[in-house]
């Protein structure tokens, strides 16, 4: 009787829902370290359980898309690379489900948060995010999780790819926090008072293993921490303009488990070796600023976003990517670590075309992971490789909301390198693609 009584309950309330046909973001509340808000499209579309303790929720989605590449067996930031003899195919790119937990104390206010994401797709099933959250509730300005988690930094790399309008987040962005999930833990000051003056800001600051969802486990004994100042909701004065904004700050590292490592110095990657650089932290030093307008119109939005990120990162001289595992060899010994200057940014510009169910996205980003070099001065007789290779990428697309379960996206992006004097990439790579994706969600 009683499973009955649930399910009556459940179909009634998924009839009852009323959802927003055409969501748009509200600036406040749509990232993934920001606490489930009903009044967002992901918050809309959850299947919700009321039980005596708290509210469970449901959502999920799935992307199937097809794609193209210029050239059969390029590299790509768009969804992977491609195989040796393939310049097409289908792909499931993602394919979440996703359970939320609320429990409320006895005056109704949220005193514990859980979340378990998995992630699925032909290559796999993964764990995306499972974490848990207290709330204080004498200030109701705190709450501290931890767990597997998005770590606060940016925009973009927080931007939920359920929301997001673009296909991926940029080369920058997946560089730099090669998946924007780690193990960690987190406070926040996030005031929830309704009446409170100060529910326009907000600060996170985590302190997690460093190497993502890439590694298995912490290779070092050495911590990043990952913080970020978050301006939200800011209506300009006398003007429709709606504002959003944070400063973003990296602070991390690998340890050396070598003698010697390559740096800057008299035009070229210098091999610095001494029984001294053992143990030593290469710096992975980050510093972010973002910032969101819209401007609303008749029928949609007009939206900008911009986002600049510049410091340290450590790879090795064959790649900048944040390493999941420390670098060896073929023949299993420690690889050489490499420490590089580097700065990107990406812009957005997003208008509904007469309907909020029609929307155009252009997106220009670039990413030079290597600032004190550029053109034939990047160069193998310098130690120089790809790796400091700087791409610019402009790319531009429609969407369609079709109704509050589908989106579709057509995107086409134009990669362009910068000519170097390392072989290969002494003229633009033939790399441009092409994605088409639909998006089912509930």
């Amino acid at each position: 009787m009683s499973t009955v009584l649930l399910l009556s309950y459940v179909t009634t309330m998924a009839q009852d829902t009323k959802l927003d046909v055409f969501p748009k973001r509200n600036m406040g509340n749509d990232l993934l370290t920001d606490m489930i808000d009903t009044s967002t499209a992901m918050g809309k579309k959850m299947l919700s359980i009321a039980t005596k303790f708290g509210n469970i929720s449901f959502s999920g989605y799935l992307q199937p898309q097809f794609q193209y590449i210029q050239t059969k067996g390029s590299a790509s930031y768009n969804g992977g690379d491609y195989a040796p003899n393939s310049d097409n195919r289908f792909r499931l790119r993602r394919g979440r489900m996703r359970m939320d937990y609320t429990g409320y104390t006895a005056k109704g206010k949220p005193s514990t948060y859980f979340v378990l994401q998995f992630d699925g797709t032909e290559r796999g099933v993964n764990v995306r995010d499972f974490w848990g959250r207290y709330y204080e509730n004498k200030f109701e300005l705190f709450h501290f999780s931890t767990g597997i988690m998005a770590r606060p930094f940016g925009f973009e790399l927080l931007y939920s790819s359920v929301n997001r309008e673009a296909p991926e987040r940029g080369r920058m962005s997946q560089i730099l926090m090669n998946t924007e999930r780690d193990l960690g833990v987190m406070f926040s000051f996030a005031p929830r008072k309704k009446e409170s003056k100060i529910k326009w800001i907000g600060f996170d600051i985590g302190i997690y293993n460093g190497q993502g969802l890439t590694g298995t486990q912490e290779f070092d004994s050495h911590k990043d921490v990952v913080s970020k100042l978050s301006f939200k909701k800011i209506h300009i004065p006398n003007t429709p303009v709606q504002f959003s904004a944070g400063l973003s700050y990296f602070n991390g590292g690998l340890v050396s488990q070598g003698n010697t490592y390559y740096r800057y110095a008299n035009n070229m990657m210098y091999k610095d070796s001494a029984e001294a650089n053992i143990g030593k932290v290469m710096a992975r030093k980050y510093y972010g600023m973002d910032a969101q307008f819209q401007i609303p119109n008749k029928k949609g939005i007009t939206e900008f976003r911009a986002e600049y990120i510049m410091g340290q990162q450590t790879g090795t001289l064959s790649t900048t990517i944040t390493p999941g595992t420390y670098p060896t060899t073929t023949t299993g010994s420690v690889m050489p670590l490499a420490v590089r200057s580097f700065n990107g940014a990406y812009f957005y510009y997003l208008q509904h075309l007469g309907s909020a169910q029609h929307q155009l996205v252009l997106k220009y980003d670039w990413y030079d992971p290597n600032t004190k070099v550029s053109g034939n001065a990047i160069s193998a007789t310098n130690n120089f490789t790809a790796a400091d290779v700087k791409y610019n990428t402009f790319g531009g697309g429609y969407v369609y909301y079709v109704n509050p379960n589908l989106k579709l996206t057509l995107w086409y992006e134009h990669p362009v390198n910068e000519k170097s004097a390392i072989k290969g990439i002494d003229k633009d790579l033939k790399d441009d693609n092409f994605t088409c994706r639909a998006q089912f969600s509930f």
